[in-house]
């Protein structure tokens, strides 16, 4: 079951994303829905299009039912088939 505490263990795809701080000031504030993952970017279906962020300079605000995640792309950023098998303590 996918909850706050084991949210950068599970799968991302379908999830709802804002970007909340990017590299890339364009980047800030976009919103959506995940729909593809590789080991250094992200895939967000928005309004606009499909938009691809990467991981490691951002930080993300995912949202699971009424609860609202802040993950640091840094913690996300490896192969998604890798991130599931990682020990996590607290973060």
């Amino acid at each position: 079951m996918l909850t706050s505490k084991n949210l950068i263990r599970h799968e991302l795809i379908g999830l709802k994303i804002k970007v909340l701080e990017s590299t890339n000031k364009s980047q800030i504030e976009m919103s959506g829905e995940v729909v593809d993952e590789t080991e250094k970017t992200l895939l967000i279906k928005t309004k606009k299009g499909n938009k691809r962020v990467e991981k490691k300079n951002s930080t993300f605000m995912f949202k699971l039912g009424d609860k609202q995640i802040k993950v640091s792309g840094s913690r996300i950023a490896m192969k998604p088939e890798n991130r599931v098998k990682i020990k996590v303590k607290k973060w």
